[in-house]
């Protein structure tokens, strides 16, 4: 279960934008979706510990992040959430297998031979073998996403966040990585929560869309039972198994309503 309610503020001296979101879901991938400066990612920070909320509560899998009426405000290296950046984020001068193991060592703690285990099992499930120890700036994007996707999922996630997944990449690389990412993500088996304004991406990836406009989510729209909702805030059952999407031309139309482009 991932329940979000988050309020906070932001602003360069001349302009102010005010974050007021809520949404819950049980669903394996919960997209938001919307246009740029919509609040997307301002969301995604304030769940990762990365932006303090001045209200509101945050919670995954039973856990409370963050609750600001009760003083809980647990630190991001702890809240267990694997971030996927739009542009990756990788260290330019680690290698591959490097950047991988990068969350689950310190300054004074080498690599245990369970985490070691652990990144070479990712390295080969990404096809990253024989990559491990090259440097970020000689692969290609859609193998950067695989070092990034595997760096998140090193230190056993309770939920992925996914910030723009394919914005980086060449729209011809987009749909078999949004493949690579789907399977991927059902084989570990933890849920995810994916910002896009692209709705290839809600289409070919999410369960339930929340969109996002000014800091709200004003639509909610479920994509396996294909019905959209007035409601910003809806708690949805799991689906084992997703249906076929016969009805895809109905799903375009339910998010066109509200498509930002």
């Amino acid at each position: 279960m991932i329940d979000v309610a988050l309020q906070l503020s932001v602003s360069d001296g001349r302009r102010r934008f005010d974050l007021d979101v809520a949404f819950a879901s049980e669903a394996p991938v919960v997209a938001l979706y919307g246009p740029s400066g919509a609040g997307k990612s301002l969301t995604l920070q304030a769940m990762a510990g990365l932006l303090k909320p001045r209200a509101g509560h945050v919670r995954v899998g039973g856990r409370t992040w963050f609750d600001g009426a009760a003083g809980i405000d647990v630190p991001a290296d702890t809240r267990g959430a694997g971030y996927l950046f739009q542009h990756y984020a990788l260290f330019p001068h680690l290698s591959v297998r490097r950047n991988v193991a990068f969350g689950l060592t310190t300054w004074c703690r080498a690599l245990s031979r369970a985490d070691a285990q652990r990144v070479d099992e990712l390295l080969e499930g990404f096809g990253l073998t024989a990559l491990a120890h090259s440097r970020p700036r000689t692969l290609s994007g859609g193998q950067q996403q695989r070092v990034a996707l595997a760096r998140a999922l090193a230190c056993n996630p309770q939920v992925l966040l996914l910030d723009e997944p394919f914005a980086a990449l060449n729209p011809q690389l987009r749909q078999q990585l949004r493949e690579e990412l789907s399977a991927v993500r059902a084989r570990w088996g933890i849920p995810a929560v994916m910002i896009t304004h692209d709705v290839e991406d809600v289409l070919a990836l999410a369960n339930v869309a929340f969109l996002i406009e000014g800091g709200r989510a004003v639509r909610a729209v479920d994509l396996d039972r294909v019905q959209s909702r007035d409601t910003a805030r809806s708690v949805l059952q799991p689906q084992s198994e997703r249906p076929a999407r016969a009805d895809e031309a109905r799903l375009r139309a339910l998010l066109a309503a509200h498509d930002p482009t």
